[in-house]
């Protein structure tokens, strides 16, 4: 099983693809692990190095609960990748794992090629951001908390595989990662000047989480 020993936990990561290609890190969010990137890596294994892993406190990345904050994310990226010996890589996240890639690309511009959010703030604490995640409304739990109504029902089968993937995940209540999306120390937009990375957003216009 592989795992690195980084910042005092064993963190789960797996690598396809040839090590010496350019490399694409995928980032999960709360409702996923390193398995939600099944479609990713089989579309660019073949060209590129992708390494998927569990964020702490995820899958098989066991931690104490409660210990699961933006900082520890930011952290345990980086040290992931200084483990494999990654310098340089483009950063794919989705939901929560926009926490631990913008703030990777933040910190360390010089390494990050390319960054894509998906239906994410990444941390980001402006004002406007801040008073959009108050007035969100997702579903306490199950799928209807990630996925739209239209999508539950046609496909049924990609629905039972989502929460299939979700719970190989311990179970967990509210915690700081969930509490850090509605914090007012996450990057504002002076972080932003001189930004030169190449970005894509992408945004689910039925996301009820992060619309």
């Amino acid at each position: 099983v592989p795992k690195a020993p980084i910042n005092g936990i064993e963190l789960y990561y797996e690598s396809h693809g040839d090590d010496s290609a350019p490399a694409i890190v995928f980032a999960h969010g709360r409702g996923g692990n390193h398995m939600s990137w099944w479609q990713q890596v089989a579309e660019f294994s073949g060209e590129f190095r992708c390494i998927t892993f569990d964020h702490r406190g995820w899958g098989a990345s066991i931690a104490e609960h409660g210990t699961p904050l933006r900082e520890n994310f930011i952290d345990d990226l980086t040290a992931l990748l200084d483990y494999l010996k990654i310098d340089k890589t483009f950063l794919v996240a989705q939901s929560m794992g926009g926490f631990s890639c913008l703030g990777f690309a933040l910190a360390h511009r010089e390494r990050t090629l390319g960054l894509v959010l998906g239906d994410t703030t990444g941390g980001v604490a402006t004002e406007g951001t801040l008073a959009a995640l108050k007035n969100t409304k997702p579903a306490p739990e199950g799928p209807a908390r990630s996925l739209s109504a239209s999508f539950i029902q046609e496909n049924q089968a990609l629905t039972f595989l989502y929460q299939q993937v979700q719970g190989l995940n311990p179970p967990r209540g509210e915690d700081g990662v969930i509490s850090g999306f509605r914090r007012e120390d996450g990057p504002q937009i002076e972080d932003f000047a001189g930004w030169q990375i190449p970005t894509l957003l992408i945004v689910g216009k039925e996301d009820s989480i992060f619309p």
